[in-house]
């Protein structure tokens, strides 16, 4: 009996990690993350299954999590920045004590987006399941929402390759549509200026309560 209750304890979990490890999605993520933000091989497909168990975990977009990871970090697992914000999605501790409590590397990838996202799906649904005002507190201003909607749209081919599958007239896998280096760039310089590092250096903003870009 006590078998029993253990596997059901346990059979969420490895459902989740099962899901994340089957996703088509995972490979065209990890091939991107390699080819476009020059992540290794292995440590991109670790944060490809974080990633999607996150989305799945807590209800979010997986593109908005890509994009928010590499405004946040450029997928640097190692990234610090102001206020003591740490790794992938810049995870500020002294804001979220509670969750971190039990945390012993917040570096680690599957960490660190498991309590970014479930600190972002929390602020999601006190905005009554508004994904933009959760982005902004997450971020500490709207102009920041609109840069994560901005840099989603980077992301979500690769989700959108995985849905298609196979092409059935060739029996070859749909190829993902990467987004040109300059278009990115140009984009990002763009966008740059109204993230909340500018606006927290100008003094019209206040800290962010989670995401606080690495330099």
């Amino acid at each position: 009996m006590r078998r029993f209750l253990c596997l059901i304890v346990l059979l969420p979990g490895l459902l989740q990690q099962a899901w994340a490890q089957q996703s088509p999605a995972t490979d065209n993520i990890s091939t991107y993350l390699t080819q476009r933000f020059g992540v290794a091989k292995q440590k991109a497909l670790q944060i490809s299954e974080a990633v999607t168990a996150a989305a799945q975990k807590y209800s979010l977009p997986p593109a908005v999590l890509l994009a928010i990871i590499s405004i946040e970090s450029r997928f640097r697992e190692k990234a610090r920045g102001p206020h003591g914000a740490t790794g992938l999605m810049q995870v500020v501790p002294s804001a979220h004590r509670d969750l971190l409590r039990h945390v012993k590397d917040l570096t680690n990838p599957d960490v660190n987006i498991d309590l970014g996202s479930s600190i972002l799906y929390g602020y999601m649904r006190d905005a009554g399941g508004n994904l933009d005002a959760a982005m902004k507190v997450y971020g500490g201003s709207f102009a920041y929402a609109q840069m994560i909607d901005s840099r989603a749209v980077e992301f979500a081919p690769l989700f959108d390759a995985a849905k298609a599958g196979p092409d059935t007239a060739s029996g070859t896998a749909v190829p993902v549509v990467f987004v040109s280096p300059d278009a990115y760039d140009a984009a990002s310089a763009v966008s740059d200026a109204s993230s909340p590092v500018a606006a927290a250096a100008s003094g019209s903003s206040a800290v962010p309560a989670v995401g606080s870009r690495a330099n």
